[in-house]
């Protein structure tokens, strides 16, 4: 070993030691105590002593969503619900407007932060790093487009924490609600379901089924995540991809544990999922004619679905290539069946 050697008086380290203590890359010049490992979203005064708020953020959830001004309404709707409860609120402006927000009540004390036609999960990736949302207990990373009459953030929250689940989404009323995926669809014979039966058709899912979307599985358009769970999806979300799709069947590798008991879906708190075209739906007379696919729902649909092959792929070069991970949820070669 190559020994490293330090001012008079001092004893010798090895490369391996001063590695294994040193690993923080690029803070190595200063002393480790000056180093802040996380941050949080919360605002302070210009003057005035600093206040000591750890404690008071710890107790905290982050509601993050992607917002524009067509759906005004309906997001005060859902942010009038978090900002009576304790919960910071980001809004990422993907039409560029925020001025207009501003007659709000509660807006002067959210966060805004603007970037024309970009997804929630660029936004995430950006703004919502691990070590910057690390003191709140829940990220919310909510689409714009739900109603939350028969929703309270506290209720919700204390389900989750008493069955256990690092990843949640509330249950859809299926009644009003745009359906995708069964398992999203709202049971009434408890507070929480974690996996779906379906015996007819494609896909079909038995008690014995293990894989998503049978179990172990949220939609990504109301995902809840606790902060250990976000700290690893928030490393999945691909830097280049934007759309995320495929993300949703690999989010159980992030559950800290079984998926199928620790991902789930809360009925007792549901909303309802109205399905709105929002990017690549814009007024014809606000999109620049040289950039006809902004407004153009079908590309956008269709860079969804190359993007999700994308994702697949790289899953599985990553996983022929690491030769120290082992797939805890390897995929059955036929269908289980009955």
């Amino acid at each position: 070993m190559t020994p490293i050697w330090g001012p008079p008086g001092s004893t010798h380290a090895s490369v391996n030691d001063f590695q294994s203590t040193c690993i923080s890359s690029g803070s190595e010049p200063l002393p480790k105590g000056i180093v802040c490992q996380t941050s949080d979203m919360e605002m302070v005064p210009l003057w005035g002593p600093p206040n000591g708020k750890e404690n008071n953020i710890l107790q905290k959830s982050l509601l993050a969503m992607p917002v524009g001004i067509k759906q005004k309404e309906i997001v005060n709707q859902i942010i009038i619900k978090f900002a009576s409860s304790d919960f910071t609120i980001i809004l990422f402006h993907y039409d560029g407007v925020v001025d207009e927000w501003k007659d709000l009540q509660w807006s002067g004390s959210a966060l805004h932060i603007s970037a024309i036609n970009q997804t929630k999960w660029w936004f995430a990736k950006r703004f919502l790093h691990p070590d910057i949302v690390a003191p709140y207990k829940y990220v919310f990373l909510w689409d714009e487009d739900l109603e939350v009459e028969n929703f309270h953030p506290e209720k919700y929250l204390a389900i989750v924490e008493r069955e256990g689940l690092e990843i949640s989404q509330p249950a859809l009323e299926p009644a009003k609600s745009r359906i995708h995926h069964q398992i999203t669809v709202r049971s009434r014979k408890g507070d929480v379901h974690r996996r779906m039966y379906k015996f007819n058709g494609g896909s079909k899912c038995y008690q014995n089924s293990s894989a998503p979307p049978c179990t172990g599985w949220v939609e990504l358009m109301a995902p809840v995540f606790s902060r250990a769970a976000w700290r690893c999806a928030w490393h999945m979300i691909q830097s280049d991809l934007i759309h995320a799709w495929g993300l949703d069947m690999k989010l159980g590798y992030c559950a800290q544990g079984d998926r199928s008991k620790n991902v789930g879906v809360v009925d007792s708190e549901y909303i309802v999922h109205k399905g709105l075209p929002t990017l690549g739906w814009f007024d014809e007379k606000t999109v620049s004619s040289e950039r006809p696919a902004a407004n153009n729902r079908y590309a956008v649909r269709q860079r969804s679905y190359v993007e999700s092959e994308i994702f697949r792929k790289r899953w599985q070069k990553a996983v022929s290539e690491d030769n120290c991970w082992s797939d805890p949820y390897p995929e059955p070669k036929t269908n289980p069946g009955q």
